[in-house]
């Protein structure tokens, strides 16, 4: 599983006690002519070992300078060095996170990790302590040789800057976040289906000032929960709605979050081929993320009420499972055609946004692995960013300081045409038209965001965005920065940046 809170964080301007246990991490940069050039901190240069990193011959020992890569050298004393290839280009703030993540993501069979780079300031230094504490993780959950974890217990950086105790408890608070999600996310389907995430936010919130609601399939009946007991009535394992409140006394901003939680996607009747099956245990990643959002916001102690909704099921095909043709009815009166069973993510949606929006928060955000169109249009990093333009503007900030990339997309009014149907008031896909996929899924979700208080116009909807992470969500490429293979758990640290904005 991920690490907790037992990775220690320091900053020092002495050289540690080296052991077979601990590596030192000293930036590589290309000289005028592109040969790698040692660049030895201030901390660094009077000591013998700079004076030993000085004579080493780094293009002999084949020393890359491209950003991210790592040679690692043991010096005759026995000290293990990585070399981490700088690049060429000034180091910004993200390039900082990324590069402790990466070294710290190759170096996990060391259990102290010791950065020796030029920071060039106190953001950088922060950044790079954030980027390797979430780089900081292994899924061992389900293999034999848990021995072989590779997770290092101490980083630290050495340096005349200081790492104030309230950035290291952030830090601390922001990586467990996102190692969480990517427990949860990772853990196989015959482990995690609804009921299950139900009990673990219930135990992961037990110590914390949060209250959770849990709707199960006679409650969902009763509230007409009508989209997500659509979605899971194919599965023997019945769909789920947890609500997760962090309302601090005092507090004036409320910030909604809804998360689609489809535990494994089949596709239902509309089944998946095959191999478009593999990874659907990642199709929760949303409900994941914005469950741990709102409990770090707890565990900070930030002054803003904030309510997650898991929209949970699991979407199976069988003799009660929901039909091509189908008609459902939401609460807020509109009746929904279900063309494809497996645009089942927007139908879970639906219910949370209605929920939240009854609510009247100042801003609702919806996470979602929702289309494959996302992926189409903007490849395996960055996540499609819809809504309205306030939403927009906060999301958009709040992804800039996290170093997470989303992109504005527009919600095309031409496409709503795609969701009209001939007996229901929408249809949820247009079965053969693949234009403007993730758009369209957009504009299906703005139809259930609830309109501002006292406002009689349909279209004055609330402050509203909407993720499409279907990229990010999950990397099966090589990794890359803080970033490893399987769930990335990004975007936790964009909403916990987006909740501090509004306080």
């Amino acid at each position: 599983m991920g690490t907790m809170n037992s990775l220690k964080l320091s900053t020092t301007t002495k050289l540690p006690k080296f052991t077979d246990r601990d590596a030192l991490v000293i930036g590589v940069k290309p000289d005028s002519k592109g040969n790698p050039v040692a660049v030895i901190p201030t901390a660094l240069e009077s000591s013998d070992l700079a004076a030993v990193v000085a004579q080493l011959n780094l293009t002999a020992l084949g020393a890359s300078t491209s950003f991210e890569s790592l040679t690692r050298y043991v010096t005759p004393s026995g000290v293990a060095i990585a070399l981490l290839g700088l690049g060429k280009r000034e180091l910004t703030v993200d390039d900082y996170r990324a590069l402790a993540g990466a070294a710290v993501r190759q170096l996990g069979t060391f259990a102290r990790v010791h950065f020796a780079l030029d920071f060039a300031h106190q953001s950088a230094l922060v950044a790079s302590f954030e980027g390797a504490a979430v780089a900081n993780y292994e899924f061992t959950l389900f293999k034999g040789d848990t021995k072989a974890k590779r997770v290092t217990s101490e980083i630290s950086a050495i340096t005349a800057l200081k790492l104030p105790k309230v950035e290291a408890e952030r830090i601390l608070v922001l990586s467990q976040a996102v190692h969480q999600t990517r427990d949860l996310v990772n853990t196989p389907p015959n482990e995690l289906y609804p009921a299950a995430v139900a009990s673990a936010a219930l135990k992961q919130a037990k110590d914390l000032p949060v209250k959770v609601t849990i709707w199960d399939e006679k409650k969902l009946q009763a509230d007409s929960m009508v989209g997500i007991l659509a979605v899971g009535s194919g599965s023997t394992r019945g769909p789920r709605l947890v609500k997760i409140e962090y309302a601090p006394k005092g507090a004036k901003k409320k910030l909604a979050l809804v998360g689609k939680g489809i535990t494994f996607d089949s596709g239902g009747l509309s089944l998946k081929p095959p191999t478009s099956m593999i990874g659907m245990k990642y199709d929760m990643t949303g409900a994941a993320t914005v469950m741990q959002t709102v409990l770090a916001i707890a565990k900070l102690g930030l002054p803003i009420k904030v309510t997650s909704w898991l929209c949970l099921a699991e979407n199976l095909p069988s003799g009660s499972a929901t039909r091509p043709n189908d008609i459902i009815r939401y609460r807020n009166g509109k009746t929904v055609e279900i063309t494809n069973t497996d645009a089942e993510g927007r139908l879970v949606l639906a219910d949370g946004l209605i929920s939240a929006s009854a609510e009247h928060p100042d801003l609702i955000v919806d996470v979602a692995t929702l289309t494959g169109a996302a992926t189409v249009a903007l490849g395996n990093r960055y996540a499609g960013l819809m809504g309205t333009g306030a939403a927009i503007n906060a999301v958009k900030d709040a992804a800039a300081a996290a170093g997470e990339l989303v992109w504005h997309m527009p919600l095309a009014p031409e496409l709503k045409k795609n969701l009209e149907g001939e007996t229901a008031d929408l249809i949820n896909a247009k079965l053969g038209n693949p234009a403007g996929g993730m758009l369209v899924g957009g504009l299906f979700l703005q139809e259930f965001v609830g309109t501002k208080k006292g406002s009689n116009d349909a279209d004055d909807i609330l402050e509203w965005a909407h993720l499409d992470i279907a990229g990010p969500a999950n990397n099966d490429v090589a990794p890359y920065g803080y970033i490893g293979k399987g769930a990335s758990g990004s975007y936790v640290r964009t909403l916990v940046a987006l909740a501090e904005s509004m306080i």
